[in-house]
């Protein structure tokens, strides 16, 4: 600590608080002040793992071992509930109406908020990077100003405060307490760990989590540490038991052997990986020293939605217009994670090919296909609608027309064999002599001049569940089967949403992403499983709003009004 003069001074009803604290004389083993229940039912010992819950807890162990880590006295450290109570617990100490809260921006948003509900007057001073802006924070600062925020490393952006700015700021603002917000330093280099610098101010706050490197979020356990003085206000102004005692009991084995330094180094490496992958693929980051990296998308919706379809979650800042464009992707650590989120963006923003449905996205079928469901209904004395059959694909597992007709007419009470259902449905759509059959009424839905543009940039296939004869003749007939390296039909693989067929498109194309563009829940669900990036696309006759309520319910990426649409959707 430092015998250095507190200039700063605490709001005033924290001057007349005092910490919630009782006295106890000796050393009693019989405790009976504090309203406790002298045991634990049996089913809560067991959930804790024998650990005594029926007692409040006591913190002072962890924060004397949080002390010890840090070289300071267990006097300067106060236990909180996460990182969050620790700075709200700063926040409310000093800033209040009339006082002014100065912080730079993107910073972390529950700074900013906390110092809003306190009533004071937020500053803002935009920081990305580089030389933290110093003078300009002290030209700012007047008697008013009560607090002054840095996060190193930042969040979202990872930028460092560097040792020479911030002893500069702690030297010019002696009457302002300096808040340091470290929840990412366990991922930097030493040289950027502020903290001996700070804990030698009486006027700064360093403020750490367990919740990121340390891989204990769900225990709820952060720290401020700091000048005595300043420490007894958090005392004041915090909660008497801000964590429960199987998470300080945990955070204890946690603190007797450090963080993982293996999953650091890991995360470090795969820092400069993910860097290197996105400036590969054209976007642009920001240099981080943090768990995460910061990056610029030319459509960053798509790509938070895409790789969402994918399973994987970034974040998105969508109510910060200062942040619109930019995405925060944390790295994962894991060797097997770390391989679905490269793969991820490389389907997301490089695919190598596009797949197609043939049915409601090449061709229309509302009058072959789908008519052909409703007559072979008919012929059971069933009445069906073009919106029942719609209905049917959308509940899935409706890629074979033969079963989803048998299945409609087995909800509405009649029984009949598949065979039998498949002859007469073959014999509608394909015709006979004396008839001409539904498939006459198939026509094109994307030209050809759009399919070859889109042929040029990379390859093309087929995942049908159409028998190989009927995709093939289609294909030829519309003169499209040029324009399509490879075609999966129903004699190749299960149907979907099984991701076999995906799987043996991209196998035959030789490629390892894609885009697949489909009309049905199937198609969503068989492309999200082969880690191909989902396209749902209404047929023909649907209603927009419900086939798009669908497909984003299964997992589509993107719901495109028209198959031709995609043009303007691919990178």
């Amino acid at each position: 600590m430092t015998d250095r003069p507190l200039l700063v001074e605490p709001v005033p009803v924290v001057a007349g608080l005092s910490p919630y604290e009782i006295d106890r004389p000796g050393r009693p083993d019989l405790v009976l002040d504090f309203n406790e229940s002298l045991a634990s039912p049996a089913a809560i010992r067991k959930a804790v793992h024998g650990t005594p819950v029926n007692r409040y807890p006591d913190k002072r162990p962890l924060e004397g071992a949080i002390a010890t880590r840090l070289g300071i006295e267990p006097e300067g450290v106060v236990v909180t509930n996460g990182a969050d109570d620790a700075l709200e617990r700063i926040v409310r100490s000093v800033a209040c109406p009339g006082r002014r809260a100065v912080l730079t921006t993107p910073t972390y948003n529950m700074i900013r908020r906390f110092s809003i509900l306190s009533g004071a007057e937020v500053i803002d001073i935009p920081w990305w990077g580089g030389d933290w802006p110093v003078d300009e924070v002290c030209r700012l600062v007047g008697d008013a100003t009560a607090l002054v925020a840095v996060v190193s490393p930042s969040n979202p952006t990872g930028a460092v405060v560097s040792r020479e700015s911030f002893a500069e700021l702690l030297d010019r603002l002696p009457r302002a307490l300096i808040l340091l917000d470290q929840a990412y330093v366990d991922f930097t280099d030493s040289e950027n760990d502020l903290a001996p610098l700070a804990l030698s101010y009486p006027n700064a706050v360093v403020v750490r989590t367990f919740s990121k490197a340390w891989g204990a979020a769900g225990l709820r356990i952060g720290c401020a540490a700091g000048d005595p003085r300043v420490i007894d206000w958090l005392h004041r102004v915090g909660l008497p038991f801000p964590a429960a005692t199987p998470s300080i009991d945990a955070v204890m084995a946690a603190v007797s052997e450090g963080p993982d330094g293996e999953r650091i180094a890991r995360v470090r490496e795969q820092r400069g990986e993910l860097v290197e992958l996105l400036e590969s693929l054209g976007v642009e980051t920001l240099r981080s020293e943090a768990s995460f990296v910061f990056a610029r998308f030319g459509d960053a919706d798509l790509v938070w939605r895409g790789l969402g379809a994918l399973g994987i979650s970034v974040r998105a800042f969508p109510t910060r217009p200062d942040l619109r464009g930019w995405l925060r992707i944390t790295l994962p650590g894991g060797e097997e994670n770390w391989r679905r989120l490269a793969d991820g963006l490389r389907t997301v923003l490089a695919p190598e090919a596009v797949l197609f449905d043939l049915d409601g996205v090449l061709v229309d079928v509302s009058g072959s296909y789908r008519r052909a469901i409703v007559d072979t209904a008919a012929r059971w004395d069933v009445t069906l609608t073009p919106e029942d059959v719609a209905r049917g694909k959308a509940a899935g597992d409706a890629a074979n027309d033969w079963k989803l007709t048998r299945r409609l007419l087995a909800e509405r009470g009649v029984e009949a064999g598949l065979d039998e259902v498949t002859e007469v449905f073959e014999e509608l759509y394909q015709g006979t002599v004396d008839q001409p059959g539904h498939r006459r009424h198939e026509t094109l839905r994307v030209e050809r001049e759009h399919l070859a543009r889109l042929a040029a940039g990379r390859p093309l296939a087929v995942v049908t569940g159409r028998p190989r004869a009927d995709a093939e003749r289609v294909l030829s007939e519309n003169n499209i089967d040029d324009l399509f390296a490879a075609v999966v039909c129903m004699e190749d693989a299960p149907a979907k949403p099984d991701p076999a067929p995906v799987h043996l498109a991209l196998e035959r194309l030789g490629v390892a992403t894609a885009w697949m563009v489909g009309d049905t829940v199937d198609d969503v669900r068989a492309a999200r499983r082969a880690g191909v990036l989902p396209i749902g696309v209404p047929a023909p006759g649907e209603d927009p709003a419900a086939a798009k309520t669908a497909f984003e319910d299964a997992g589509a990426a993107v719901v495109l009004d028209f198959p031709s649409d995609l043009e303007g959707v691919l990178p």
